[in-house]
């Protein structure tokens, strides 16, 4: 295993060769979830040639320089890829790296050959949470400059999500944007072979959101919904993702 650095230090991914058994086979691209790195998807993936990559922000990679949306992400990994060469890769996302893949897919559709998405949040499925009374007012103050920067930094840490309380300054940025953007659109340009692996207890991605990118998905689509799994199922059952990359990536007779 060799981790590598791409896009001059700005991205660095760990390969590791697969077993004889997929000689042949498309290459794994492994994108991490929120606040994981490269090795959250090491353990489901053993039985494959892996690209592991810290995405920006995440990992042994640095942030990126200002707050990247999905599609932002999904240009410098093809970036990377295309430096890495080795041919179209099966592109496997947990929750963040999902979105990652998804525009990966549809935007860049020469590097991937095809797609695992796994409890991934592509779209709101209820209205966006109003701020707490508390931080709204430090803001409003803020606005008008009768707080400085340390108050609202302190309100945005006690009233923030646990996901944005633990983020460095530069992902803040990234983390709000993607949580609102909606990725119904770039699905509906993904014409290689998907496979959905959903828990059925994901309460971060309920599996409502699998059933209906499912119909919206024009190419080949695998649907998996795990019983008793959350949101984390490549963990709770790692041999569900094991069998959507087989299906994705097998190759025909």
């Amino acid at each position: 295993m060799t981790l590598r650095a791409y896009r001059g230090g700005s991205i660095l991914a760990e390969h590791r060769p697969g077993p004889g058994r997929t000689a042949g086979w498309p290459p794994v691209l492994a994108l991490h979830g929120w606040g994981r790195d490269r090795r959250d998807l090491l353990g489901p993936l053993a039985g494959f040639e892996v690209v592991a990559v810290d995405l920006p922000g995440f990992g042994a990679s640095p942030p990126p320089p200002t707050g990247w949306g999905a599609a932002e992400y999904a240009t410098a990994v093809a970036e990377m890829m295309a430096e890495a060469g080795g041919g179209p890769h099966v592109a496997v996302g947990h929750s963040f790296g999902g979105r990652v893949a998804v525009c990966l897919a549809a935007d860049h559709p020469d590097q991937v050959s095809g797609v695992v998405l796994a409890g991934v949040p592509l779209w709101r499925s209820g209205p966006a949470p109003r701020p707490a009374p508390g931080y709204r007012a430090v803001r409003v103050l803020a606005r008008l400059g009768l707080v400085g920067p340390g108050r609202l930094e302190a309100a945005r840490r006690r009233y923030g999500s646990s996901d944005y309380r633990a983020a460095q300054s530069a992902l803040r940025d990234v983390l709000v944007r993607v949580v609102n953007e909606d990725y119904r659109p770039r699905l509906g340009q993904i014409r290689q072979p998907v496979a959905l692996v959903w828990g059925e207890r994901d309460a971060a991605a309920p599996a409502q959101i699998a059933a209906e990118a499912a119909r919206i998905l024009p190419g080949p689509v695998r649907l998996d919904i795990v019983e008793g799994a959350g949101h984390d199922v490549h963990r709770d059952a790692p041999e569900a993702i094991v069998q959507a990359v087989e299906a994705v990536a097998r190759p025909g007779p």
